[in-house]
């Protein structure tokens, strides 16, 4: 059965990516030296070559011209040729009748070529061949020498090139096994501050410990990358730190309403089980305390509703779009006169566009108006103004109201906080909360103050963005008419 094609590759691919950074840095360093080894013995071993055979070349010619010389003098016929020496160079004159002379006890030379033969015949000058005989390759030089040539030869010899190519060999697994040795003790070096980073996550992630920041060490790279963690760190460390604050307080404002419903629920289950209810709590007072009850579960039910919304912090499956604010703060002051039929609000807005979450918006813009009706006398509406300042879209919601006092402006936006006065209103003391969470979300800021009517003044600004289509202006008479 045949392998799928690709499986091989996949395979190596696959074990690549489950060795080490250690591992993969010193396969890494090995192989580039390997390689580069190669390709210097490469290069070297053709320019010795080449370095060889011009050598020889010259050799050749430089014997020719002084046996040539013998030849013309002595004639081609009886010219003393030197004998052989056993190796290296071997000679041949080439008559002018095509026959050939050579030393007694020489090796046979490769058969006259006949471009060897036309330098015989004087149509050439000279010639260097190569070529294979006998299983040896042969450099031969021809000149013409009187009326016919001399030949010099040599057997090619590559023991040079291969003692070389041998030493190289040697030098490359030396180098080979020296840069594995060198890449992993520089891999080694290199990861140590990534291995105590890693050591230091383990830590973190057994112990929870959050407030043990990494140590800083090293620079480039390295340093931005403990920066970053630190930094992780920290947020972790802020989120853990609202997420004690906010189930705290949550326990501390969920006790008393939940202590009041219990002992109301209590006291109905205890009078109903010994059949005194009806003598023990008259009609009136058994009304009243159903409408308490029924606060007290409205309240709650508020209450749990604005901490999801608040321990859910920016996390959000509304996208982010472009829309006009005019359109936000009419539908949330249409859903706080549903809520609410006694409230009066006075719209003042103008087409603003931004970009932003709608529902998060209309609830931050709810929470203020819900916040200013509590507040504003039934004879005196809560106004709602929006407008354009510049790069920036300005709403401003005040009230007719008694109020917040200087001592606790800088507090008004804190979790759970309520003022001595709003204590007997109903409220979690959650809504500004939300109302600022919000607002910072879209890169806005809110601010509080004392209106010109004397109440409360509470000013959102949020970045301006390229309107998508014009919206005619909603004056507060006609906001009156559409209500």
């Amino acid at each position: 059965m045949s392998r799928p094609a690709g499986r091989g590759p996949r395979r190596l691919t696959r074990w690549w990516r489950r060795r080490s950074l250690r591992t993969r840095l010193t396969v890494i360093a090995a192989t580039a030296i390997a390689v580069c080894v190669f390709l210097a013995f490469q290069v070297a071993s053709e320019l010795l070559e080449l370095e060889l055979q011009d050598a020889a070349e010259d050799q050749l010619r430089a014997d020719s011209r002084v046996l040539a010389a013998d030849a013309e003098r002595a004639g081609l016929a009886q010219v003393r040729l030197p004998p052989y020496p056993g190796s290296g160079r071997l000679v041949r004159v080439i008559l002018p009748d095509g026959s050939i002379r050579t030393p007694s006890g020489q090796p046979a030379l490769p058969p006259v070529s006949e471009r060897a033969e036309r330098v015989a015949q004087g149509v050439s000058a000279d010639l260097m061949e190569s070529g294979d005989f006998d299983d040896d390759g042969y450099l031969v030089y021809t000149l013409r020498a009187g009326d016919g040539a001399v030949q010099v030869a040599r057997v090619a010899d590559d023991s040079p090139v291969n003692q070389f190519g041998f030493g190289m060999l040697l030098i490359g697994l030396l180098c080979v096994v020296g840069g594995a040795l060198v890449g992993r003790a520089v891999a080694r070096t290199g990861l140590a501050p990534i291995d105590r980073l890693t050591a230091a996550a383990v830590r973190v992630a057994h112990t929870q410990d959050l407030d043990a920041d990494i140590p800083d060490e090293g620079g480039g790279e390295i340093q931005r990358l403990i920066q970053a963690i630190n930094d992780m760190l920290a947020a972790l460390r802020d989120s853990r730190r609202a997420q004690r604050l906010l189930v705290e307080d949550a326990d501390h404002e969920l006790k008393t309403p939940l202590t009041s419903l219990r002992l109301n629920v209590e006291l109905l289950i205890r009078l109903d089980r010994r059949g005194t209810l009806d003598s023990a709590l008259p009609a009136e007072s058994r009304t009243r305390l159903l409408n308490d009850l029924g606060a007290q579960v409205a309240e709650l039910s508020t209450l749990a509703a604005e901490l999801t919304d608040l321990a859910r912090g920016d996390v959000s499956d509304e996208s982010t779009e472009v829309l006009d604010l005019a359109d936000v703060v009419v539908a949330a002051a249409t859903r706080a006169r549903s809520r609410v039929p006694d409230i009066e609000v006075a719209l003042d807005v103008t087409s603003v566009w931004v970009s932003g979450r709608p529902a998060g918006l209309q609830r931050a813009v709810l929470n203020l108006i819900d916040n200013a009706g509590k507040w504003s006398p039934a004879d005196q509406p809560v106004q709602v103004r929006l407008r354009a300042e510049g790069a920036s879209a300005v709403l401003e919601v005040d009230d007719a109201g008694p109020g917040i006092d200087a001592t606790d402006m800088p507090r008004v936006f804190d979790r759970f906080y309520r003022a001595d006065s709003a204590r007997a209103l109903p409220g979690s003391g959650l809504g500004l909360s939300i109302v600022q969470r919000v607002v910072d979300a879209h890169g806005g800021r809110v601010t509080v103050a004392r209106s010109a009517r004397g109440g409360a003044l509470l000013r959102v600004e949020l970045p301006a963005a390229t309107p998508l289509a014009p919206i005619a202006r909603l004056t507060a008479g006609e906001a009156t008419a559409e209500r």
